[in-house]
């Protein structure tokens, strides 16, 4: 028996079987089998593709890539780990269809990104895409490819009527320097990348031999972070913060301690990005509110309590529920509560993050802009979104005697004027800081003239100290 596909001009597939007869001569049957074989054409591609976006998935790629590796004459090249920047946000603001069209989108523009007709990328699951770059002529021809990605990524997203923005982390890693093998090379394409994300996001990395203790370092640090919560391993301290006009104590700022059995005590500087990146915030910012206001409710009456927020927090769907729960449960009333956002969140300007913030100053919470002038400090932030307060960062206050520096601190000063925006000068240290600050009509002042950060047992001994002061003063 004889079998043969025969493809007809009209697109469709014939098998024909031959089938000898004993007396002689064949009998021949045509089968129309264009279905079965267009199934099996569909199963094939859908074994090697990623269903959503058409690329390449991880079982194709490393076929690609072993073939590549095995060849005796192979010559450099380049693994691209990527990552994208923000997506989670634009899932929880948008949906996941939205999601789905943005992952799309990043596929087709990634595509365009490639030159070479034989590089190849594809996706790993999840917003992880990985690159071969073939004909790799050096660290400068890794680094323009790079470069274009970071740049055509970050352009904005548009669908309908909404505007999506994101980034991506690259993660670079060289055939043979940094591998000889698959698994060596994407290995180190991804400690490269955790290295660009934990070094800012949005910017590319080549391996490095020493990245690997970095690495091993950092998710120590995440494994000892996640157990802290449950052990109790945080504290809050308090720092006053006074009127300069009147010299009274108007509030204090929650600041987040945590007290490792190993570690010691981690600075907040060292533990609050992590736990940003790994979304441990989320829970360690509702125990930071809850705690705050806790403490507040000891306070004299209309002292308030300031609290940082970060942007995953705001994003996570969430806050609002947290915070609204937190002045329940002390029984603080709403205007007591500050919430202090940096200008990333209001930067991102997505809708969900905005209405999060009216719903919670309708509520009388108050929303200060915290470390003023270190970001992109555009006022049409302020105008989108007006502010209770605007905190001017420690650094601005710490070179008052630079002309340059005071002339910003007058100009903040005036524009909070001009707003009615309270404005407080962090960082303050010295009389004569505290002099120009009282001369150019500053609102009020912290920093460690005004008062170390201190315990909450110590910061409600002062407080109360000061409201009977001032009674019978």
């Amino acid at each position: 028996m004889h079998s043969a596909y025969r493809h007809l001009t009209d697109g469709r597939t014939v098998l024909v079987t031959r089938q000898p007869m004993n007396g002689g001569g064949w009998v021949a049957t045509f089968d129309d089998v264009t279905e079965r074989r267009r199934t099996e054409e569909r199963m094939t591609h859908l074994a090697h593709h990623d269903m959503l976006t058409g690329l390449p998935n991880r079982s194709m790629f490393r076929e690609r890539l072993d073939l590549a590796l095995e060849d005796t004459a192979a010559t450099p090249l380049a693994i691209f780990s990527l990552d994208l920047d923000r997506f989670k946000a634009v899932n929880d603001t948008w949906g996941h269809p939205a999601g789905d069209w943005l992952l799309k989108s990043v596929a087709e523009r990634l595509q365009r990104c490639l030159h070479n007709e034989n590089d190849v990328v594809a996706r790993f699951g999840g917003d992880e895409f990985v690159i071969i770059q073939f004909n790799f002529k050096g660290i400068a021809n890794a680094e323009k490819l790079a470069k274009r990605i970071i740049e055509t990524i970050g352009k904005p997203f548009r669908d309908k009527s909404r505007e999506m923005h994101i980034g991506i982390s690259l993660g670079i890693a060289v055939f043979p320097d940094d591998g000889g093998d698959a698994d060596t090379l994407l290995r180190n394409a991804d400690t490269a990348l955790y290295r660009a994300k934990s070094e800012g996001r949005n910017q590319y990395r080549f391996f490095e031999p020493g990245m690997d203790a970095m690495v091993q370092a950092r998710r120590a640090l995440e494994i000892d972070l996640e157990t802290a919560l449950p052990r109790q391993e945080f504290d809050l301290d308090f720092q006053p913060i006074m009127n300069i006009a009147s010299g009274e104590i108007v509030g204090a700022e929650a600041l987040m301690r945590w007290h490792s059995p190993t570690r010691g005590t981690v600075a907040p500087d060292s533990f609050i990005p992590v736990a940003e990146d790994t979304g441990l915030i989320v829970p360690l910012g509702e125990w930071a509110l809850r705690k705050a206001c806790t403490a507040a409710a000891d306070w004299p009456a209309g002292l308030r309590v300031a609290v940082n927020v970060s942007a995953v927090q705001l994003k996570s769907g969430s806050f609002a529920r947290s915070v609204i729960s937190a002045l329940a449960f002390s029984g603080v009333p709403a205007d007591r509560l500050e919430l202090e956002i940096t200008e990333t969140v209001l930067m991102d300007e997505s809708e969900a993050v905005l209405r999060t913030l009216r719903q919670l100053r309708e509520l009388g919470v108050r929303i200060a802009l915290d470390d003023f002038g270190t970001g992109y400090s555009s006022l049409g932030y302020l105008r989108r979104f007006p502010v209770d307060k605007i905190k001017i960062d420690r650094s601005f206050i710490h070179d008052l005697g630079n002309r340059d520096a005071a002339a910003i601190v007058r100009t903040v000063i005036g524009l909070g004027a001009e707003l009615g925006i309270t404005v407080t000068a962090e960082g303050v240290e010295t009389e004569a800081q505290l002099d120009i600050l009282r001369g150019n009509g500053c609102t009020e002042a912290q920093g460690y003239l005004i008062g170390v950060p201190s315990t909450a047992a110590e910061i409600q001994r002062l407080l109360k100290s000061r409201a009977l002061h001032s009674q019978t003063g």
